[in-house]
């Protein structure tokens, strides 16, 4: 793999390891029908980092994400979060980690409309019948901007104020790690440089772990490192990215698809 470092002495960077993939794979089908979506990754995702995943269409990205985040069984290697690996626990004990240790992000808002922003934002906690961390939730509200919103139901907020109330829910139980899956995607650029620029100050100042799924060179320019896909491989990684950097290196990888 070749790696590309800029901008982050390594003594700087987070060691502790939030999760961590080796040697994962996931095959689809069997025959001649058989897709090989992973080929023996291997990537860590540190405490306090934001990472953004990109690469082509079909490249693998989100079937990474989703392995790491238990949300889709691995055909062979390992993924972890934290110390707990996911190929050893059954489906009970593997949705009480996704609820406890796991926030997620997904394009589509998947807020409750009969529910508030504050109803909506509590809701995995109320399911799992636990009290949210009183101090802990009006941080995360005033980080994301939406403490004059929590009454609010989905109908009356913009795309960009609903994406703030999923990214609060995500925060809100204290999740080891965030897994976001093209959170901007459904949103303008103006609200998606706002629902971006939360999930960095999540990082910053509150020292969550994000790692992002995005087609988007601007997007992938919040995140501190990207790791690049293609053919379920992983082939690049670049700390320190702007959106120009990112948007070079895609273009080399598109380009050497279509020559080979």
């Amino acid at each position: 793999m070749t790696t590309s470092t800029t901008g982050v002495p390594t003594a700087a960077r987070p060691t502790t390891v939030a999760a961590r993939a080796t040697d994962l794979s996931k095959v689809y089908g069997q025959g001649e029908t058989q897709v090989v979506a992973l080929d023996n990754v291997s990537v860590d995702f540190r405490q306090a980092e934001f990472t953004a995943i990109m690469g082509p269409s079909g490249s693998g990205k989100s079937t990474l994400m989703h392995c790491i985040a238990g949300l889709d069984s691995i055909s062979s290697g390992s993924a972890r979060i934290g110390d707990t690996e996911l190929t050893s626990l059954k489906d009970k004990a593997l949705t009480q980690l996704r609820r406890d240790k796991i926030g997620f992000i997904f394009q589509a808002f998947n807020l409750l409309p009969t529910l508030n922003g504050l109803e909506n934002i509590t809701l995995p906690m109320d399911i799992a019948g636990r009290k949210p961390d009183k101090e802990w939730l009006d941080k995360v509200v005033r980080t994301v901007g939406l403490a004059d919103r929590l009454k609010h139901r989905p109908t009356e907020l913009s795309g960009g104020q609903q994406q703030r109330v999923a990214v609060a829910r995500a925060l809100a139980s204290k999740p080891e790690i965030i897994f976001a899956d093209e959170p901007t995607g459904n949103l303008d650029s103006r609200s998606g440089a706002e629902v971006l620029g939360f999930l960095r100050n999540s990082v910053r100042e509150l020292g969550q772990t994000v790692v992002m799924v995005t087609h988007d060179p601007v997007a992938a320019s919040y995140a501190d490192r990207v790791i690049f896909l293609a053919d379920g491989r992983i082939v690049d990684e670049v700390y320190g990215p702007t959106a120009d950097s990112v948007l070079d290196r895609m273009k080399q990888f598109e380009a050497k698809g279509r020559t080979s």
